[in-house]
């Protein structure tokens, strides 16, 4: 049997189905595949259901299975960030690039000085839109975990869960002082609230620099990922 890599990458495209054992293409994949990737008949693609299982296929009329199914366990910890609703096209790039570096959770929420705020009738098309997005970054970026998109919650709700808010005065250490949180909230541009401040005591820091909302996003995740997969030591991290 032919060797194949072990894992999704190179120039490869990577796509997600339904069915990895029977692999079909949604009609918007296979129409990118063909038209603007220009991906020919017998081409290599790696398909994965988005829940850990993948594996090597051909491009063709139908899929052409080409090795088995692979699995890859879940990362642990799991790592969520949530992040206070920016303007714009702003929440796109936070959850494209949260979904690139490989955060797990992500979860949209209102600030008490949040300029944005979505009413009913976009919460709903706002979480598709961003679902879409993870979904995109996910193929790109080679993930075979799609990360989960909550919908737009309240600040409350992250403080039950255990969130740590990241804050310009905080430390670079979490709770237990090996590193950064699992959970980390990151507030709008105007700050956090005294209230939110009191709600959610434990703070870090993400560098002696104002970010804009979208940057601190990207960093604490960056930083949370590195932590997780070994390339920064724990133990290296300033206090």
């Amino acid at each position: 049997m032919q060797d194949f890599p072990e894992a999704p990458g190179g120039s490869a495209p990577h796509v997600f189905v339904t069915d990895i054992e029977t692999p079909v293409l949604t009609v918007e994949d296979r129409h990118h595949l063909a038209r603007v990737r220009r991906v020919r008949t017998g081409d290599l693609l790696s398909v994965t259901d988005g829940a850990g299982s993948w594996r090597w296929c051909r491009f063709g009329d139908e899929l052409e299975i080409a090795a088995d199914v692979e699995f890859e366990a879940a990362p642990d910890p799991a790592l969520a960030v949530a992040f206070a609703l920016v303007k714009g096209e702003r929440p796109e790039l936070v959850v494209q690039k949260l979904t690139e570096l490989g955060i797990d959770v992500i979860v949209p929420f209102i600030a008490d000085r949040s300029v944005v705020r979505w009413d009913d009738s976009k919460v709903s098309r706002n979480r598709e839109r961003l679902e879409k997005v993870a979904r995109e970054a996910s193929m790109q970026s080679r993930r075979v975990r799609l990360p989960v998109v909550e919908a737009v919650c309240e600040f409350d709700s992250l403080s039950r869960r255990g969130f740590v808010r990241a804050d310009r005065g905080g430390s670079l250490r979490g709770a237990s002082g090996s590193g950064l949180p699992t959970a980390l909230a990151i507030g709008p541009e105007g700050g956090w609230s005294d209230r939110e401040a009191l709600a959610m005591p434990l703070a870090v820091g993400l560098g002696p620099t104002v970010l804009r909302a979208e940057t601190a996003a990207i960093a604490g995740a960056t930083l949370m990922a590195a932590l997780r997969s070994g390339i920064v030591e724990p133990g290296l991290s300033p206090s």
